[in-house]
């Protein structure tokens, strides 16, 4: 069916059901980033494919919300679809609330599936429409009326990850959690985002794309604890070990029923900034809800000891690869046979020689040309073009290997190129310098810092629409929180301090619409620094080991501090990755971590 059919058929069935707007988010029933097959209703009702969008449908009409990432990609997509684009965070452009607001008559309904939406995300729209009195229905999937071969749940195999990579056992993790809920003064903890359980468990799976997680929830209580999955994707010498962890397996659809029983006078923690709105409403009048994020959040994103030691062996593997990667790329890319697919496929092929490599963790962005000023570009079969001896390609990859998890951007010169080309790549790069040299006290917050990223760039008048970087999982999301670079916080977002052991990409760029795009991205661990009278002091390790092109730089524009900081990262760079290059590689690699002089 072709997007109009679609929402001919949806307009049907919001009739039948005397709705007068319907809302089809991007999230599966956990709020994931990436989401499975079964659930991009999305994607299937509106034709766009970018990872973040939000469809609002109503009797006459129907738009899309997106972020910066994917304006073209997304204009590019819904050409004549009948659905209007709107470009989140622009002037002029409303909030869905608003939007609803006033494109609704009093009393009317907006439905959605509960199970696809936060509580958090409806009592925004319910604050923007309060006065007129409008209500919600969240019982139905309508999308799933509509469409006719939807795909079936992901049922993939669990497996454990080994405390020599955790670092700690998920006895000692469930302890710990339940040692952050006796202070909290709660007797159960819901968690349903999926990242999360399966950090608290040391388990992996592959219900999710580029991401090794596995449907569930889980119900922390004061005995025991409740994993809601599919019972089939645990081999049975796993679920052997998880019962005598004293943990619970039960159908994965028994979730809502199970919140319902909550005896009376007991106290719930729970995020309703994560848990979907059907569980939320699932809740006893007579249960106390503490709603604020999980203890989990944070435990998560402060690796341990052995995990901070892999993900470094992670990042020499991928560095391997990606190097290897780039040093082919720039020998072969004058003849014109290679394409950004292509392109992508001998990138993965790199990696899939790695010991324990496991796959990409996100969908890989090889964009040549004027297709890198699209932040968040995903080749197809019809977009797919061949490159030339000349200009930028822009590879924006990432991997999971049983040491850790990598993403990585590099922009890669393919020939001579412009002035103003070399003089763009140089400004972008020296931001990334400036962020990756700080030394900061403790309790400074990411966004205290993303001015260093921005800096050249807002000296020359420009700037990128996304922020400078985010948390990485270990072998979990490539995004993860609560740590990030951005000098705006979202709303009712908190400033997080960065603490030893947080992973987060330094990644600022910049995008000429029609031109090109350009970005630097190496993930860093946040490690303790000096410690003297004016208290603790931090600074940036970095992870990624893979050399900037050289040919792209303009010294003269960069100050010695700067070009200290790139000779120094490329010295270290060398002497990761020297001893496994082959013999022209190994040349080609001293030749490009040579030190650079003014």
């Amino acid at each position: 069916m072709k997007t109009d059919e679609k929402l001919a058929k949806l307009h049907k069935l919001m009739k039948e059901k005397k709705l007068s707007a319907y809302i089809v988010p991007t999230d599966d029933f956990h709020s994931s980033e990436y989401v499975g097959a079964y659930f991009k209703a999305r994607e299937y009702m509106s034709g766009f494919n970018g990872s973040a969008g939000t469809l609002v449908v109503l009797s006459d009409q129907a738009a899309l919300w997106t972020d910066g990432r994917y304006f073209l990609q997304a204009a590019d997509q819904l050409a004549g679809s009948g659905i209007t684009l709107m470009r989140s965070g622009q002037p002029e452009v409303p909030e869905i609330g608003q939007y609803l607001y006033d494109h609704l008559r009093e009393k009317d309904v907006i439905g959605f599936d509960g199970r696809t939406v936060t509580r958090k995300f409806v009592k925004t729209i319910a604050d923007k429409t309060d006065t007129k009195q409008i209500s919600f229905y969240g019982d139905e999937d309508l999308v799933d009326m509509v469409w006719e071969d939807r795909p079936a749940l992901s049922t993939e195999p669990v497996w454990e990850l080994d405390t020599a990579y955790a670092g700690k056992s998920r006895e000692e993790k469930l302890k710990d959690v339940r040692d952050k809920m006796q202070a909290e003064k709660t007797d159960y903890l819901l968690l349903t985002a999926l990242d999360e359980i399966a950090w608290l468990l040391n388990l992996r799976g592959g219900d999710v794309l580029y991401t090794p997680v596995f449907l569930s929830y889980l119900l922390l209580e004061p005995k025991q604890t409740v994993l809601f999955a599919h019972k089939q994707i645990f081999p049975e010498e796993l679920q052997d070990k998880l019962t005598r962890d004293g943990i619970v397996i039960r159908p994965y659809d028994s979730i809502e029923q199970a919140v319902k029983e909550l005896p009376a006078g007991a106290r719930v923690w729970l995020d309703s900034g994560v848990v979907n709105y059907r569980l939320t409403e699932s809740v006893p009048e007579s249960v106390e809800v503490l709603d604020q994020s999980s203890p989990v959040v944070l435990m998560k994103a402060v690796k341990t000891p052995a995990e901070m030691e892999h993900m470094r062996a992670a990042h020499i593997k991928d560095g391997v690869a990606v190097t290897r990667f780039i040093h082919w790329l720039k020998s072969n890319a004058d003849g014109g046979n290679i394409t950004e697919l292509g392109a992508a496929e001998k990138l993965e092929d790199f990696r899939a020689q790695m010991d324990g490599y496991l796959g990409p963790s996100f969908s890989p962005i090889i964009a040549y040309g004027p297709h890198g000023a699209i932040v968040h570009y995903a080749a197809t079969e019809q977009t797919d073009v061949q490159m030339k001896g000349e200009g930028f390609c822009l590879a924006d990859t990432g991997g999971h290997y049983r040491e850790g998890t990598t993403d990585i951007t590099r922009t890669v010169a393919l020939g001579a190129l412009t002035v103003d080309e070399k003089r763009c790549f140089t400004t972008v790069l020296r931001g990334h310098l400036n962020l990756a040299a700080v030394k900061f006290p403790q309790g400074v917050s990411g966004q205290n810092l993303d001015v260093l990223a921005r800096g050249p760039l807002w000296e020359a008048g420009m700037d990128y629409n996304h922020g400078t970087g985010h948390g990485v999982g270990y072998i979990l999301g490539v995004h993860e929180g609560p740590q990030r670079f951005h000098w705006r916080l979202a709303p009712g977002a908190k400033s997080v301090p960065l603490e030893e052991g947080m992973i987060i990409s330094n990644e600022p760029g910049l995008y000429l619409e029609g031109r090109f795009g350009i970005r630097h991205e190496n993930l860093v661990l946040c490690r303790r620094d000096e410690k003297n009278e004016y208290g603790q002091f931090m600074h940036l390790e970095p992870l990624t080991m893979v050399p900037f092109d050289r040919e792209a730089i303009l010294p003269e524009l960069m100050s010695e501090r700067e070009l200290q900081c790139l000779n120094d990262y490329h010295k270290r760079v060398y002497e990761a990755l020297a001893s496994y290059m082959e013999e022209e590689e190994l040349v080609w690699l001293r030749e490009m971590t040579e030190e650079i002089r003014q």
